[in-house]
């Protein structure tokens, strides 16, 4: 368990940085659930809370290397807050670049300022003398834990795991939707470049709510994978559309942008105020409401999108804590869920009705073979991979053998990555 930290009154943003480690590490949160107002950050400045979550994130990326790179220098493991310390300061000297006097020292009295930590001060002082950027360079990103990694391994092999976990290690860039569809002219306005798929990326994006068009509603965050699935799904004006699981609602405002009559659908009353208020930022159209997808009834819809609830391993580089808050123990519940979350869309979808289902996974178990267990529930259910043709930028080598697209994070390693996806366009023919 972490050790006893100070009150939050007076807490820095390294002290709030290793809070934040302890409790991702030691208690299985996700950072997500600690950076709230309420949260580890809250009494911080601005600045400040952007500086530890960063310190954070980084250092969980790092995780790994930080721990092969200071494992030489220790006789036993040390405490968790001590070790978590000692973590970020090695991701500070060595991957920040920053002076290692001034980490050093700043290590020492946060150590100093513990109760239960103080006696550790000596050693942190003396290991961290010896860590250097070179030995750092030396080493290989960061590898998943175990859990994880064996899986994936036994799924994609060993290379390219290995590269997967090379971009897991990377900062990820900033990518943005037009809602015009006009990604020449939004790159041109924002600075970014435009990607194969027609998503803008920003490599050094630096406040979002800055950046040209933002306060115009001209563009929305998402990821150029994320992107896809509504594209796959090439909704026409006036189409009776459901958006199943639809915050943050980047999904839902391309379905509007299209001219399609959405309804946005989420079981979280707090994350549709968020699709709510990008809705109306970008001056888009559509019903939002507040259920559990399982039990809607407002049918028949032409065109169904289900990005379902799921483990979201396709998405580490954007959400290092999640390997190592998580052991893979709920994953049986989250792929029940997506089976019953299909039955139900095909029971709300009209008749020659497509529905296009997604995850953010890279488990074939919430993908591949979701789709291949719905098609023999469902006999008259079809793959509709023509839905695949003239989509820009999708790479052949994108199909998934069984039919659908499987996206995997070191696609575009030269682009800083995307996000993991698997994307299947359905066509219900009963």
């Amino acid at each position: 368990m972490p050790e006893p930290v100070p009150p939050l009154t007076g807490l820095g943003p390294r002290k709030a940085a290793v809070r934040l480690l302890d409790s991702v590490l030691g208690e299985g949160k996700l950072l997500s659930e600690l950076t709230g107002p309420k949260g580890v950050l809250g009494r911080l400045d601005a600045p400040g809370r952007a500086r530890a979550q960063r310190l954070a994130t980084q250092t969980l990326r790092g995780l790994d290397r930080a721990d092969r790179l200071l494992g030489p220098y220790l006789r036993k493991r040390p405490a968790l807050t001590v070790h978590n310390v000692l973590r970020l300061s090695v991701v500070e000297i060595c991957a920040d670049g920053a002076a290692k006097h001034g980490v050093v020292n700043a290590a020492v009295e946060i150590l100093r300022q513990g109760r239960n930590t103080a006696h550790a001060a000596g050693l942190v002082n003396a290991v961290l003398r010896k860590v250097t950027p070179e030995d750092w360079a030396k080493l290989p990103p960061s590898r998943l834990p175990k859990w994880l990694r064996k899986p994936l391994v036994a799924d994609y092999g060993k290379a390219r795991v290995a590269a997967m976990e090379a971009v897991f290690g990377q900062t990820p860039p900033l990518d943005l939707t037009p809602r015009d569809g006009d990604a020449q002219r939004l790159a041109e306005q924002t600075g970014g470049v435009v990607l194969p798929t027609g998503s803008v990326r920003l490599r050094e994006a630096g406040q979002v709510t800055a950046l040209a068009g933002y306060q115009a509603g001209d563009w929305w965050v998402q990821d150029a994978a994320a992107a896809l699935p509504a594209r796959v799904l090439a909704v026409a004006a006036g189409e009776r559309v459901l958006d199943m699981c639809a915050a943050p609602g980047g999904k839902t405002m391309q379905l509007a942008a299209a001219g399609a009559d959405v309804t946005a659908l989420d079981v979280s009353e707090y994350r549709m105020k968020r699709v709510a208020e990008n809705l109306a930022r970008t001056g888009l159209t559509a019903r939002c409401e507040v259920a559990n997808a399982l039990f809607w009834h407002d049918a028949p819809y032409d065109a169904i999108l289900l990005d379902a609830p799921c483990t979201a391993t396709g998405t580490i580089r954007r959400h290092p804590d999640l390997p190592h808050a998580k052991d893979g123990s709920d994953f049986p519940a989250l792929f029940e869920l997506q089976e019953r979350m299909i039955d139900r869309a095909l029971e709300l979808l009209k008749p020659g009705g497509r529905l296009v289902f997604c995850t953010c996974s890279l488990l074939p178990d919430e993908g591949e073979i979701q789709i291949e267990d719905a098609l023999q529930r469902h006999p008259g259910l079809k793959r509709d991979d023509a839905a695949f043709a003239g989509l820009d930028g999708i790479d052949a080598a994108w199909h998934a053998p069984g039919g659908g697209l499987r996206l995997t994070p070191e696609i575009w390693a030269d682009q800083d990555g995307l996000d993991g996806f698997y994307i299947a366009a359905l066509r219900k023919d009963f």
